[in-house]
C-alpha cells in the first residue's frame, strides 16, 4: 500500500495548538524569565497608554465645558474683545475670536452685555473683583467674585467643600488657598478693600485651582465705591431658563461685541462653514501638530524597539535552553514551522499578557493621577478620558514587538542541525550572512530616506511651504531613523566579527571577552542591539531636548539683564468714585531703594533711569480728539523708532519669518510693540548699566553731538534714525503687516550709531539730557533699576514685594527679577542626561545579566581548569564593557543624526544644538558603569552543577 503524504485536514491548527500548549508549559517552568519579558513589554505600553490618557484628560469634553462653566444655566453673556461687528467667537469658548476679517471699524461701538440679554430668563450676574488686603505695611492683591455661588443654577460649577452657607452680610465663602495664604480659620475676621468679612465655608470653582486666593461675595456685600473702579468686561451674566440659546443668537450677539457660551451650541456645535466670516484669514496648524506627534512617535517607536530587543535577548536565552526539547520534537516528525511556532507561541502568550496588563496599568495610573489632581483642587485635568485609538495602537505595537522578538531565535532553532542539537544540546551559530545583507540594504535605505527628508525640508525657502511639507518631511526622517536602527541591529554580528578579529594586543580578560563575543554571537548580538536601541532613544531625546532649550533661549523675552529688576517711579492712582482719573503718584527713588535694600541683602547697586514724560491722558471710545496729544497738563505721546522699509523683517502672508537668521529679524525691539520706556535719557553710565556693554568713542561722540545711540542697527539708515511720537488715543491698521499701531504725530531725524546690548533688552536707544531738552521730551525719572548679585530666595522676594507695595500703596505691586536662561535650564538638561543614562544602563544591565546567565557553563569550564575568581569577574566586566560600549557608540550615532535632521526641519531649525559633552558622558559613563556593576555582581564562587549531556 503506497504511503499517503497528503497533509491531514486541520493539521496546521492541531500543530499550533500543540505549540501553544508547549509554550504555556515552558512559561510556567521558567517564571522568572517569563516575568522579565512581560515586564519589558508591559512598561512601554503602560507608559504610552498613560500618556495618551493624560493628554486626552487635559482636554475638556463638551459635557465638562457645560458643567464647569455654566452649571445648570443655559448661557453666559460676556464682553467680547473685537474691533468690528463681523467677528465670530469660538463656539466652545466665549473669550476667543475664532474668525475675523481683521479690519478696524472706527464706527463700531461694543454694546454692554446686559443690553443684549434675551427676555424670559432668570439672570444671575457674576463680577470679577480686584481686592486688596493689608499684610504688615504692604497691600497685597487677591481675587474677589461677586456671585450667588450656592444658587441651584451653579450646581456643578461651584461646590461647597466645607463649612456652611453665609447667613449675614459679613459672612463670605472663600477658597482653600485663601485660608492657607493668610492663615485664616472659620469665624476669624479679615479686612479687604471691599470691607471686613468672616469666612464660614470653603468653595471650589470647578474651572479654577483651589490654591488661588479668592473671596466669594454675595450681591450687595460690595460697596458701590469698590464696584465703580472695576472694568466693564469683569461682569458676566448667566441665563437660567428652559429655552436654549442657538448659534444664530450667538452670531447676533457677536456682531454687537458680546460673547456667548451656550449650552446647546457647546453640545451641538455648528458646522465649520458657519464659523467662518468672509475675508477672514485662516491659520493651518496641522503641520506643526503632525510634526509634534511624529517626534513623539519616533521616541515611542525607539522605546518599543529597545524593549523588543531586550525581550529578544531573553527569548534567545530561553530558546537555547529549550533547544534539546525542540530537537526531540523535530526528531519525532514535527516540521520546521511547528518547531518555530513553539517559540513564537511563547511570544504570543507573553505579549498578550503584557499588552493587556500594560494598557490596564497605564489607564489605571492615569486615572489615579487625574482623580488625585481633581481631588487636590486643580483644574489642569478635566476628567478621566481614555484614548481607545492610541491605546489600541500601543497594544498592537507592543504585541508585534514581542512576537518579532521571539521570531529571530525561533528561526534559528528551526534551522539548526537536528543531529548536532541532539548530540550537544546546543544550537549551532549561523553564518549571519543573510542578516548582514539585509542590514546593509536597510542601512542604505535609511540613508536615502534621511537624505530625501533633509533635502525636501531644505528645498522650499518659503516658511509657509515648509510648514505644508512638514508632515511628509517628518515621516521620511522618522522612517529613516527606525530603518537605520534596524539596519545597525542586523549588522551587529558582522561588526562584532570585525572588531574582535585583531585583539592580540589586549589584556587577557578583554581578549577572552572579544573572542567569546565573536564565538557566541547568538547572545552577543541581542545584548549589543538592545543597548544600541536604548542609546538611540537616549541620544535622540538629548538632541531634541537641547535644541528645544536652545530655541527657548533664542525666543526668550528679556525684560532687563539677568538678575535686574525695573521698578516704576510713577504709579497710577485709584479711580475716583465717579469713574474719573486722578493724577499719577510719584515715588521717591531713594526711599524705594532703601526699602528694597533692607528686604534683600543681595542688592549690588541701584540706579535711577530717566525717560521722556510718561503717558498721562484720557483715551477710549469717548475721548475728545480735538484736544492736542500733549498739553501742559497731559501727555498722550509715546516714543519709538521708525524701521526703514528696506530694514523690515521679511515675512510670509501667514506672518511667518522668512529667515530667522536675517539680521533684520533679530535683536532688541524687533518683536516688541511700542514701549513707553523704550527711550532712555542718559550717557555712558546708563548705557553700561542697561545694556551690559560699554559704548565706544564713536557712540559717545554721536551722543554728545545731539544724536542717538540705538540698540539695534535695524533702526539706522545712512547714519541716521527717526524718532517718532505716536498718539496713544488712536488705533490704525499698519499697511506693512496689518498689526494695530498708533498714529504718528511727530517725526525727528537724528544722527545715530548702534551699540548692541549683551541681551535683547527692551530699549530703543539713548539720547543725552541736552538732546531731550532740545526736543522738548520733558524727561523725568521713570524707573529704579535694581541689580542683584544672585537670584533672591522666595522669602527675600516676598519681603521685597511687601516693601515695594508699602512704598507704592497700590495693590498688585510685585518684585519680579529677570531670571535669565542659563542655570535652571542646565540643571534640567543634566537631569535629562541622567534619566537617559539610567535607561541605557538598565538595558545594558538586563542584557549583560542574560548573557552571563547563558555563559554560566563557560565560567564553570574556566573554574574547572583553574581560573581564579578574579579572572572570572574580570571576564564578566570585560564582556559587559564590550557589549555596552559598542551598543552605546552605535546608538549615539543612530539617535543623534536623525534628531538633528528632525530639529533642523521644524520650528527649531535656527536653534539646532548637539550636546557634545552630554553625549560623550553618555557614551563613556554607561559602558564604564555597566562594566563595574558586572564585576561587582558576578559571584566569585559558582554553584555545583551536573555535567550537561554532550558538553
Amino acid at each position: 500500500m503506497p504511503l499517503d503524504l497528503t497533509p491531514a485536514p486541520g493539521g496546521r491548527r492541531s500543530s499550533f495548538r500543540v505549540a501553544l500548549r508547549m509554550a504555556r508549559r515552558d512559561i510556567r517552568r521558567h517564571r522568572r524569565r517569563s516575568f522579565l519579558i512581560v515586564l519589558l513589554i508591559m512598561l512601554p505600553v503602560a507608559g504610552m497608554t498613560g500618556a495618551a490618557t493624560l493628554y486626552q484628560s487635559s482636554l475638556r469634553t463638551p459635557e465638562e465645558i457645560v458643567r464647569y462653566e455654566l452649571g445648570n444655566a443655559q448661557a453666559r453673556f460676556v464682553a467680547l474683545p473685537v474691533v468690528n461687528g463681523k467677528s465670530l467667537q469660538d463656539p466652545l469658548n466665549d473669550a476667543v475670536t475664532a474668525s475675523s476679517p481683521g479690519n478696524v471699524d472706527p464706527a463700531f461701538v461694543a454694546t454692554p452685555p446686559e443690553e443684549v440679554l434675551p427676555d424670559g430668563y432668570e439672570v444671575l450676574p457674576l463680577r470679577q473683583l480686584q481686592l486688596t488686603t493689608r499684610v504688615g505695611e504692604a497691600l497685597v492683591s487677591l481675587n474677589g467674585v461677586q456671585v450667588d455661588a450656592l444658587h441651584p443654577a451653579f450646581a456643578g460649577k461651584f461646590t461647597l467643600l466645607d463649612g456652611r452657607a453665609p447667613e449675614s452680610g459679613r459672612e463670605v465663602l472663600v477658597s482653600r488657598g485663601m485660608l492657607e495664604r493668610f492663615g485664616l480659620d472659620f469665624g476669624g475676621e479679615f479686612t479687604t478693600s471691599a470691607g471686613t468679612f468672616v469666612p464660614v465655608g470653603i468653595l471650589r470653582d470647578s474651572s479654577a485651582s483651589d490654591n488661588n486666593s479668592v473671596v466669594y461675595l454675595q450681591p450687595g456685600q460690595v460697596p458701590a465705591t469698590a464696584l465703580a473702579a472695576e472694568r466693564p468686561h469683569s461682569l458676566s451674566y448667566y441665563l437660567v431658563g428652559p429655552e436654549p440659546i442657538g448659534w444664530e443668537q450667538v452670531r447676533e450677539a457677536n456682531s454687537r461685541g458680546v460673547g456667548v457660551l451656550s449650552r446647546s451650541v457647546v453640545m451641538d456645535p455648528p458646522p465649520m462653514e458657519q464659523r467662518v466670516v468672509p475675508g477672514a484669514q485662516t491659520w493651518d496648524t496641522s503641520a506643526e501638530t503632525w510634526t509634534l506627534y511624529g517626534t513623539f512617535g519616533l521616541l515611542g517607536a525607539l522605546a518599543l524597539l529597545e524593549v523588543g530587543l531586550l525581550a529578544g535577548a531573553a527569548f534567545a536565552v530561553g530558546a537555547k535552553r529549550q533547544v534539546r526539547e525542540l530537537a526531540l520534537l523535530a526528531a519525532s516528525g514535527a516540521e520546521a514551522p511547528t518547531v518555530r511556532s513553539v517559540v513564537t507561541a511563547g511570544g504570543l502568550w507573553l505579549g498578550s499578557i503584557a499588552v493587556v496588563a500594560g494598557a490596564a496599568l497605564g489607564f489605571a495610573g492615569a486615572a489615579a493621577a487625574v482623580l488625585w489632581v481633581r481631588a487636590a483642587g486643580s483644574a489642569r485635568l478635566a476628567g478621566v478620558h481614555p484614548d481607545p485609538l492610541l491605546t489600541s495602537v500601543a497594544m498592537v505595537m507592543g504585541l508585534c514587538a514581542c512576537i518579532l522578538s521571539a521570531l529571530a531565535p525561533a528561526n534559528l532553532v528551526a534551522r539548526q542541525a537536528l543531529l548536532g542539537a541532539l548530540k550537544s544540546g546546543r544550537a549551532p551559530a549561523g553564518s549571519g550572512r543573510r542578516a548582514s545583507i539585509v542590514g546593509t540594504v536597510l542601512l542604505a535605505s535609511a540613508a536615502g530616506l534621511l537624505a530625501a527628508g533633509w533635502l525636501l525640508g531644505q528645498s522650499a525657502k518659503d516658511p509657509d511651504r515648509q510648514a505644508e511639507q512638514l508632515p511628509l518631511v517628518a515621516g521620511l526622517l522618522i522612517t529613516g531613523a527606525v530603518l537605520a536602527v534596524a539596519g545597525l541591529v542586523l549588522l551587529t554580528g558582522w561588526l562584532v566579527g570585525v572588531l574582535t578579529s585583531r585583539t592580540h594586543w589586549l589584556s587577557l580578560p578583554l581578549r577572552m571577552a572579544a573572542r567569546d563575543s565573536a564565538r557566541n554571537r547568538g547572545r552577543t548580538v541581542p545584548a549589543v542591539a538592545a543597548v544600541l536601541a536604548a542609546a538611540t532613544l537616549a541620544s535622540a531625546g538629548l538632541v531634541l531636548a537641547a535644541s528645544q532649550q536652545a530655541a527657548m533661549r533664542e525666543n526668550h523675552w528679556w525684560s532687563a539683564l539677568e538678575n535686574q529688576v525695573r521698578l516704576p517711579l510713577e504709579v497710577d492712582a485709584p479711580f475716583l468714585a465717579g469713574g474719573g482719573r486722578q493724577p499719577s503718584v510719584a515715588v521717591n527713588p531713594a526711599e524705594l531703594s532703601s526699602r528694597v535694600g533692607q528686604a534683600v541683602d543681595a542688592v549690588a547697586w541701584t540706579a535711577t533711569i530717566t525717560s521722556p514724560a510718561s503717558i498721562d491722558c484720557d483715551f477710549g471710545p469717548g475721548v475728545d480728539m480735538s484736544v492736542p496729544a500733549r498739553t501742559e497738563d497731559s501727555n498722550c505721546l509715546m516714543y519709538s523708532l521708525a524701521v526703514p522699509e528696506e530694514h523690515r523683517c521679511p515675512k510670509t502672508p501667514q506672518r511667518r519669518v522668512v529667515d530667522p537668521k536675517d539680521w533684520r529679524c533679530r535683536g532688541s525691539m524687533i518683536r516688541e510693540s511700542v514701549s513707553p520706556r523704550g527711550i532712555v535719557v542718559g550717557g555712558e553710565e546708563e548705557i553700561r548699566l542697561l545694556l551690559g556693554t560699554d559704548a565706544d568713542a564713536e557712540a559717545l561722540e554721536v551722543l554728545d553731538a545731539g544724536g542717538m545711540v540705538v540698540t539695534n542697527p535695524v533702526f539706522v539708515r545712512d547714519g541716521k534714525t527717526t524718532l517718532l511720537g505716536q498718539d496713544v488715543r488712536t488705533q490704525l491698521r499698519s499697511p506693512s503687516d496689518g498689526s494695530m499701531v498708533h498714529e504718528t504725530v511727530t517725526s525727528t531725524v537724528l544722527p545715530a550709531v548702534a551699540v548692541e546690548p549683551l541681551e535683547a533688552v527692551p530699549y530703543y536707544g539713548f539720547i543725552s539730557p541736552r538732546t531731550a531738552e532740545r526736543l522738548d521730551l520733558r524727561a523725568e525719572p521713570a524707573e529704579l533699576l535694581v541689580q542683584l548679585d544672585r537670584r533672591p530666595t522666595a522669602a527675600e522676594a516676598d519681603a521685597a514685594a511687601a516693601a515695594v507695595a508699602g512704598v507704592y500703596q497700590q495693590p498688585g505691586a510685585g518684585f519680579w527679577v529677570e531670571p535669565g536662561i542659563s542655570r535652571d535650564n542646565q540643571w534640567m538638561f543634566w537631569l535629562i542626561v541622567a534619566a537617559s543614562a539610567l535607561i541605557t544602563l538598565s538595558a545594558a544591565g538586563v542584557t549583560t545579566g542574560l548573557a552571563l546567565a547563558d555563559a554560566r557553563n563557560d565560567h564553570m569550564t574556566l573554574a574547572g581548569v583553574g581560573a581564579s575568581p578574579r579572572l572570572r569577574k574580570a571576564l564578566a566586566a570585560a564582556q559587559a564593557l564590550f557589549t555596552s560600549g559598542l551598543g552605546a557608540a552605535l546608538g549615539t550615532i543612530a539617535g543623534a543624526v536623525p534628531a538633528v535632521l528632525i530639529a533642523a526641519s521644524t520650528e527649531m531649525r535656527t536653534a539646532v544644538e548637539v550636546p557634545w559633552l552630554q553625549l560623550l558622558a553618555l557614551m563613556l559613563a554607561v559602558p564604564t558603569m555597566g562594566s563595574a556593576l558586572a564585576w561587582v555582581f558576578t559571584r566569585a564562587a559558582l554553584p555545583a552543577s551536573r555535567r550537561a549531556l554532550g558538553a
